[in-house]
C-alpha cells in the first residue's frame, strides 16, 4: 500500500467546499484502486485566521507544510482584507518558499460543457498554459515612498533572471515535447518591453535549439488574446511571464466553459519541496454558503496531484469519471446546470465506483 502525505488548505470563500468534495471524490478513488492511499493533514490557515493572529499562516508555516508530499489548496481571498494581504500573506508565500516555479494550467472544453467560443466543443480547445511561478511581473520588488502626498511615487519592478527564465523555458519545450502535437507558443511583449522580454524572447530561441522536433512560434500577448478566441485549434503548449499567463489563463477557463473547471498545478519540477495543486476560480464569496460551488476543478487539480505523485492510473480514473459526468449533465449553474455541489461530488463517486479501468 502506497502512502501519501497531503497538506489540505482549503483556506478562504468556496475554498472549504471544494477541498471537501475534493477529499471525498480522493477518499472514494483510493478504495477503489486499493493499493494507495492519502494521509491528509488540514491546516486551517487563511482569512480567519488573520483576522485573530494578524498572519495568513504561523511563521513555521513553510516548515509545517515540508514534510507533506503534495499540498491541495483552495482560494484565497476576503472582502473585509486587502487582496495583497491574503495573497502574498499564503499562497505566494508558499509558491515562492518552496520555488514552486512551474505554474500548469491545463484547459479543455469537457464533454457535456457549452463554451463561448461559437462551433467549439470539445477536442477544438485543448491547451496546456506554463506560467513562470517565480519571478517577472510578480517577484515583489519595488516600493512606496512620500505616502499620501501629492508627490508620492510607487514603483513595481518586474525580474527576469536568465536562470528562471531558461528554466521555465526548458520546461515548457520538454511539456510540448510529450504532447502528441509537439507545439510551444511562446508569448512575450518584447516590442514594447525591450529588456527583460527581450531576454525572454533571446533564451527561447536558444533552448530551442535543444528541442528539435518541438515547433514553436512566438506571439505577441495582445494578439495572443485575439488567437485563442478566433483560433483555439491552432494552439496546443503555451508558456509566458507571471502575469501574462495569470490573466491568459482566466482567459482560458472562461472560453472552455467557466473558471469553475479550471485547474492548476504549482510545480517544484526538482521535487526538493511539495508542489501545490489548486483550483483558478478564487474565493467566490458570492456564493459561499449556498451548495453551488463548481468543485470539477478541484476535483482535476486532483488528477494532476496524483499525476505528480505517480498514480498515472487513479488519475486516468478519476478524469473519466469527472468527463462521464459532465456528459451526463450534471452540472453546476455556472456551466448551465441545476446540480449542487454535492451532487456533482455524489456523481463522480459513483462514476469511479462503476468504473472498469
Amino acid at each position: 500500500m502506497r502512502q501519501y502525505s497531503i497538506a489540505a488548505i482549503p483556506a478562504d470563500g468556496i475554498g472549504p467546499e471544494v477541498i471537501d468534495a475534493g477529499l471525498e471524490v480522493l477518499e472514494a478513488l483510493s478504495r477503489r484502486a486499493g493499493d494507495f492511499c492519502l494521509d491528509v493533514t488540514r491546516y486551517d490557515w487563511g482569512s480567519e485566521r488573520y483576522k485573530t493572529h494578524g498572519k495568513m499562516m504561523p511563521d513555521d508555516g513553510l516548515e509545517q507544510l515540508k514534510t507533506h508530499d503534495a499540498i491541495y489548496f483552495g482560494a484565497v481571498g476576503a472582502p473585509q482584507i486587502p487582496d495583497h494581504i491574503t495573497l502574498w500573506g499564503l499562497r505566494l508565500a508558499i509558491c515562492q518558499g518552496f520555488d514552486q516555479y512551474a505554474n500548469v494550467r491545463p484547459t479543455r472544453i469537457l464533454p457535456g460543457i457549452s463554451g463561448p467560443l461559437r462551433g467549439r466543443g470539445p477536442g477544438d480547445l485543448d491547451w496546456v498554459i506554463v506560467r513562470e511561478n517565480s519571478e517577472g511581473e510578480y517577484a515583489g520588488h519595488g516600493g512606496r515612498v512620500h505616502r499620501g502626498m501629492p508627490e508620492e511615487v510607487a514603483t513595481e519592478v518586474a525580474i527576469f533572471t536568465r536562470h528562471a527564465v531558461t528554466r521555465i523555458m526548458r520546461y515548457a519545450f520538454r511539456l510540448a515535447q510529450s504532447r502528441p502535437r509537439k507545439l510551444l507558443t511562446v508569448v512575450t511583449k518584447s516590442n514594447a518591453q525591450r529588456h527583460g522580454m527581450v531576454m525572454w524572447d533571446e533564451i527561447a530561441a536558444e533552448v530551442a535549439r535543444e528541442f528539435a522536433d518541438v515547433t514553436w512560434d512566438k506571439m505577441l500577448v495582445d494578439a495572443m488574446t485575439v488567437r485563442m478566441t478566433l483560433h483555439p485549434e491552432s494552439l496546443d503548449t503555451i508558456v509566458a511571464t507571471n502575469l501574462h499567463a495569470d490573466i491568459l489563463s482566466d482567459l482560458a477557463g472562461a472560453l472552455a466553459g467557466s473558471l469553475g473547471v479550471a485547474p492548476t498545478a504549482n510545480i517544484d519540477p526538482e521535487r526538493r519541496f511539495p508542489s501545490m495543486f489548486e483550483p483558478i476560480h478564487g474565493s467566490a464569496f458570492d456564493i459561499v454558503g449556498k451548495g453551488i460551488a463548481n468543485p470539477v476543478a478541484a476535483f482535476w487539480t486532483g488528477c494532476q496531484m496524483l499525476e505528480h505523485l505517480g498514480e498515472i492510473d487513479a488519475a486516468s480514473r478519476l478524469m473519466k469519471a469527472i468527463e462521464t459526468v459532465c456528459a451526463a449533465g450534471v452540472l453546476t449553474p455556472d456551466v448551465g446546470g441545476t446540480a449542487t455541489t454535492q451532487e456533482v461530488t455524489e456523481a463522480v463517486i459513483a462514476a469511479i465506483k462503476g468504473s472498469n479501468t
